[in-house]
């Protein structure tokens, strides 16, 4: 399942970041990809220890943490602090699977699994060209470029890779996600029950016995297939 997420920052919280990234230093990307795919990794990288990372990364985090869209599509347990990275005329990242398994930082090695992938778009597509994330699933191809504050979410066992820059410079922030549902299909299957529920929401009053009905065929599922 890909999902599209708008507006995921606000205008003021975009130019902020954009403002601390420009102040900040940038490292090699290839510092933190594992080894197969560092051999296909060219892209830039705040150090994920700075202050700055740590900052933008709590801006971030808070926007998620108010968007339903991605709680409804994510249903997270554990959230990967967010990396910010840059990819300037000539860089590119190839095809590559994310890893299973991540450590989270701060926690003395405590891990977690990365069962879905979210890229942060910080640059708005008319001040670049190239820089497409293309994800390849069960569900196709699929070519993203987003505008400066939306976000993409979908499936970390996906194939994917970002298509060369050739003009202009691509700002993002991505990170990784342990779902409370691991598997994939059930997760759409939820989401697309949430997504029926708010519609249905709308229509008919929250004490309406299908509205009731379907409220609880969802936390019926989501109590059977959790993982806490």
């Amino acid at each position: 399942m890909l999902v599209h997420i708008p507006n995921v920052l606000t205008a003021e919280e975009l130019a902020h970041c954009r403002r601390a990234l420009q102040a900040s230093p940038w490292v090699d990307g290839r510092l933190t990809a594992g080894d197969q795919a560092a051999k296909s990794k060219n892209n830039l990288q705040i150090p994920v220890d700075s202050d700055e990372s740590r900052e933008l990364g709590e801006i971030v985090l808070n926007a998620l943490a108010r968007n339903p869209t991605f709680n409804s599509a994510v249903l997270p347990l554990r959230v990967l602090p967010p990396m910010f990275n840059r990819y300037d005329v000539g860089m590119t990242f190839g095809a590559h699977v994310d890893n299973a398994i991540r450590t989270v930082p701060g926690t003395g090695g405590m891990r977690m699994r990365a069962d879905i992938s979210s890229t942060l778009f910080l640059t708005d597509p008319q001040d670049y060209d190239g820089g497409e994330l293309v994800v390849e699933d069960t569900y196709g191809m699929q070519s993203v470029k987003l505008p400066a504050g939306d976000m993409v979410v979908y499936p970390s066992s996906s194939l994917h890779r970002v298509e060369p820059i050739t003009r202009g410079s691509r700002w993002g922030s991505f990170f990784w996600s342990q779902s409370m549902v691991k598997d994939d299909g059930l997760r759409a299957m939820l989401y697309d029950l949430d997504i029926a529920i708010i519609e249905t929401r709308r229509q008919l009053d929250d004490d309406n016995p299908a509205v009731l009905g379907l409220v609880n065929h969802y936390h019926n599922l989501l109590r059977r297939w959790a993982e806490l």
